[in-house]
């Protein structure tokens, strides 16, 4: 592994600078506050939008907030990593007469950051303490989002986390450019000041705990465990050194401190078409990589990355190259084959060249780590659950990635474990 020495200055900066109290009151005069506005169809935790920029416009920033915060308790984390290009934004009655939306995203950071650096009382209190406790397995987004709501509807919540941090993916999955300043442990905290919840880490389903003990301990369990397995390529010089799944990557610049960064190769591919590629793609660049190049097997239309991200990674220097699949990989490089799409089917072409590459990194997809995962219902490699949440046993609730609920996203995260939440509360109410 060769690592470049011309670092840029600001590795770990943020992408998009806060707005100012000026940009925010004119960004927030542009809203129509329409009735039944699209943009809150659109935005999976629902939260009530032309209210919370209303908030804004009149000076009311904590109202804003709460606002925010009471839909979506990781407000914060999605105003900095939501696709609103595709979601609220995209709904904007704005883009009509202007072919600009209202800039929600940003609207909504400079509220919540504003409540974050507040120094009164917290926004939310408990209900009166009903004597129930829950497990919650995972502290990522849909576990936390779970976690609050039930406390704060007066259950007693322990969270079990394999990770030292809590945070899941916000911690350990997305790149620094997106999450700076120890964001996502920020947003811990202030989930946890609601109080009723106890974390504790080093906790895996599987090596100390069991379904089976949860279930018997609990009045009833919450599963938000993710995705914890990587795909492979299944090609000749996978396990070669240099060559690492993205998500291990982004985890190891995430943990990294600024002064210690990680080094990266001189000329790096990576392969997917994801949000995690281009996260891993542009981090490797800022992080000093002098070639970086995102290889993807169909066009850039089939691409899981939205046409804003992939923007991102050209303006970044990333170069994406598409309909190319790789077959190999060894000392030199990556040796990569043409490929086609024919009746929607990807067809190899048999022509194949290759590129240099001393660092390649695998974002093909995750998986279910179906460990202690027995006696639970799977369908297409995720757990079965009905409309409440509920999975195939007795007192067994379940969201986030591990389910098929909606995209893979923070935002159906964290919608997931609310209303996972909120079906447990009936349950145990009842």
């Amino acid at each position: 592994m060769t690592l470049n020495a011309d670092i840029p200055a600001s590795p770990y900066a943020d992408l998009t600078p806060p707005l100012t109290a000026v940009q925010a009151l004119a960004e927030s005069n542009r809203c129509l506050f329409c009735y039944d506005a699209a943009c809150v169809r659109a935005c999976p935790t629902g939260i009530d939008i032309p209210s919370f920029i209303r908030s804004i416009a009149t000076g009311n920033l904590k109202g804003a907030a709460t606002t925010i915060l009471s839909e979506n308790i990781m407000g914060g984390t999605c105003a900095r990593v939501c696709p609103t290009e595709t979601l609220c934004e995209q709904a904007c009655v704005r883009n009509t007469a202007e072919e600009r939306p209202v800039a929600i995203g940003r609207l909504q950071r400079h509220a919540t950051d504003h409540l974050f650096a507040r120094k009164g009382p917290h926004p939310f209190a408990r209900a009166e303490a009903t004597g129930k406790r829950v497990a919650v397995v995972g502290a990522g987004p849909a576990g936390l989002s779970c976690a609050h709501r039930l406390a704060s509807l007066g259950h007693e919540v322990t969270v079990y986390e394999a990770k030292p941090k809590s945070g899941g993916l916000n911690e350990y999955g997305l790149a620094p450019y997106k999450m700076a300043d120890d964001f996502a442990q920020r947003e811990v905290a202030f989930i946890l000041e609601v109080g009723g919840i106890t974390v504790e880490h080093g906790r895996r389903l599987g090596a100390d705990l069991s379904l089976e003990t949860l279930r018997a301990e609990f009045d009833a369990v919450f599963l938000g465990v993710g995705l914890g397995g990587n795909n492979r390529l299944n090609i000749p010089g996978e396990e070669r050194d240099g060559v690492e799944n993205a998500t291990a990557f982004i985890e190891r610049v995430r943990q990294a401190t600024p002064d210690v960064p990680v080094a990266v190769g001189r000329s790096v591919v990576v392969i997917g078409g994801g949000n995690t590629a281009v996260d891993a793609a542009i981090q490797a660049k800022r992080l000093g990589a002098e070639d970086v190049t995102l290889v993807y097997r169909r066009g850039r239309g089939q691409m899981g990355a939205t046409a804003w991200e992939q923007e991102l990674a050209q303006t970044n220097g990333v170069v994406l190259k598409t309909f190319a699949a790789p077959v190999a990989i060894d000392a030199t490089g990556i040796t990569l084959e043409r490929t086609r799409l024919e009746d929607g089917k990807l067809v190899m072409t048999g022509e194949r060249y290759s590129l240099p590459a001393d660092m390649v990194l695998k974002a093909v997809g995750q998986t279910l780590a179906r460990e202690a995962l027995d006696g639970l219902a799977l369908s297409g490699g995720k757990i079965v659950i009905d409309d409440d949440h509920r999975t195939s046993l007795d007192k067994v609730y379940a969201g986030g990635d591990c389910v098929a609920s909606g995209e893979d996203l923070t935002v159906q995260s964290v919608q997931d474990g609310k209303l996972a939440a909120l079906a447990i509360h009936r349950h145990l109410t009842a």
